[in-house]
């Protein structure tokens, strides 16, 4: 059965549009991963932890046959080679690739949480998912992106990169 995922994909580090540019080739370019729509790339503040630089941000869909572990294994070895490097929560890092949504499902393990729980109170997740899905409907707060992203208020700080 194919699936369908809705990706979040951003970094802060380096080139970062490079970064998000490989990232994207990389997904394209694995057998088990057909690449669908792809939002306009917008840079956004800091969240979590503000002290950064700047991130470029970008959503997705990918389509395909892997189960969500082994897609989200996938996701853990492009970040890999992009030279993700994980120390602090929140913190500066080349690339970061979050599943925000799986098909319609609730997915509740260790590694993996779908929907992604913080999605619905991210701007610069739901304003580039909003371009390519606003009509997709999270499966557990019931709302459709553009209703989530609404709900958010203005983003005067979340601007269109490219």
């Amino acid at each position: 059965m194919k699936h369908l995922a809705y990706l979040s994909i951003g970094g802060n580090m380096g080139n970062r549009q490079a970064y998000l540019q490989a990232a994207l080739d990389k997904l394209a370019s694995h057998p088990g991963c057909q690449l669908g729509l792809v939002s306009n790339i917008y840079e956004t503040p800091a969240w979590g932890k503000t002290d950064q630089a700047d991130f470029l941000n970008l959503a997705c869909q990918v389509y395909t046959e892997l189960s969500a572990q082994d897609f989200l294994s996938i996701c853990q070895n492009i970040e890999q080679e992009l030279d993700r490097v994980r120390i602090e929560k929140w913190g500066q890092r080349t690339i970061d690739l979050d599943i925000i949504f799986w098909d319609e499902e609730k997915i509740q393990e260790e590694n993996l949480i779908v929907p992604h729980p913080y999605a619905h109170e991210r701007a610069f997740v739901l304003k580039p998912l909003a371009e390519i899905a606003s009509d997709y409907c999270h499966p557990i707060l019931k709302k459709v992106v553009s209703d989530l992203l609404a709900e958010l208020g203005e983003q005067k700080d979340i601007k269109i990169f490219k």
